[in-house]
């Protein structure tokens, strides 16, 4: 490949890289798709991550490179990233997820994402310049903002199915609501592989840039690096994550298919108009503040707050956590790479 300013095979290994964080984005967050259809039971884990995993890789034929293009010059200045940057990047995302993982926190891939491509980059010119402040700024505001639309979503359509179906009984909602919930779940895991792998794919496109292989102009962008993003999120939601489908099922409140599938729904709509705007939310903090909105407005006493504010806590933590992780891997590659 002529024009490269690295090697081609150092080029690979980073794009494997961020294809493993694609894949561990897809085990850790793929829970997210499938933990309120597996705990009311309407599907079994193995049909549930299966039918997971095609809605998202079907993403890629509904939503456009909007968030990709977020990420990949919307965080940090593409002037400021090399290949140290993007190793220290996806190496501090990786060790955040495997660590939330092994806990069974669902903290936020995409976060610790950004947080390792910021924490790297900032390591690297030795302050904040690099970082581009409207981007961040608009990721940092929305780890507050998307539980929130995610719990109000939830809670409000919560109410409108009980005043739709006020004159139904128990037996015929719950006949109804288990057919409802295959839809919603499938909308969820739909806007979850449109949101997800294009933080991927970006992160590739920024690599690909700072290399000399492709421009900021998105037709630049190869259409493997699309493909192979959607593939390993989906392949990744295959093999799930079921400590996190514990806590995301039944540990934050109990679950019906009724507010399973205003849960879903809920996280669907929030993430599906994010991703329509370009905006890297992330997907756990969405669809865990659906949840809860859900379960509050059938009974508040029903919602675990306790779980909900160490799942806040550890949602705080991830930007500065996986950041200065990515901050120590960058300076390791400035080393030994």
């Amino acid at each position: 490949m002529e024009g490269l300013t690295i090697s081609v095979g150092i080029l690979a290994v980073l794009i494997f890289v961020a294809l493993a964080f694609d894949f561990m984005n897809g085990f850790h967050d793929g829970a997210n798709s499938i933990s309120t259809i597996v705990a009311t039971g309407v599907l079994t884990p193995k049909q549930a991550v299966l039918f997971a995993a095609f809605f998202n890789f079907a993403a890629l034929w509904v939503f456009q490179l909007k968030v990709a293009a977020t990420i990949g010059k919307g965080t940090v200045e593409p002037a400021f990233v090399d290949y140290y940057v993007i190793f220290g990047a996806l190496c501090g995302a990786l060790i955040w997820n495997l660590i939330t993982w092994y806990y069974g926190i669902p903290s936020s891939s995409s976060h610790a994402l950004i947080g390792g491509l910021v924490g790297a980059t900032v390591a690297k010119a030795g302050g904040l310049t690099p970082i581009v402040w409207s981007g961040f700024a608009k990721i940092l505001v929305f780890i507050v903002v998307s539980p929130f639309v995610g719990f109000m979503l939830g809670g409000l359509l919560m109410v409108l199915v009980a005043w739709v179906f006020r004159n139904k009984t128990p037996a015929q909602v719950r006949r109804w609501f288990n057919y409802a919930q295959i839809f919603t779940s499938g909308a969820y895991s739909l806007a979850h592989g449109g949101n997800d792998a294009q933080k991927t794919i970006g992160i590739i496109w920024l690599l690909l840039i700072s290399a000399g292989a492709a421009t900021t102009d998105v037709a630049t962008l190869p259409n493997w690096v699309i493909y192979a993003c959607y593939l390993s999120i989906a392949w990744g939601t295959y093999l799930g994550g079921w400590r996190i489908v514990k806590t995301m099922g039944t540990k934050i409140t109990k679950l019906n298919s009724v507010s399973g599938s205003c849960a879903s729904m809920g996280g669907a709509l929030s993430l599906g108009l994010a991703t329509l705007g370009g905006i890297p939310v992330s997907t756990t903090h969405t669809i865990t503040g659906a949840i809860a909105g859900a379960g509050a407005a059938h009974n508040m006493k029903r919602v675990r707050w306790d779980i909900s504010i160490n799942l806040a806590v550890a949602w705080i933590l991830t930007i500065p956590a996986s950041g200065l992780i990515a901050a120590i891997f960058w300076w390791l590659g400035t080393l030994f790479m």
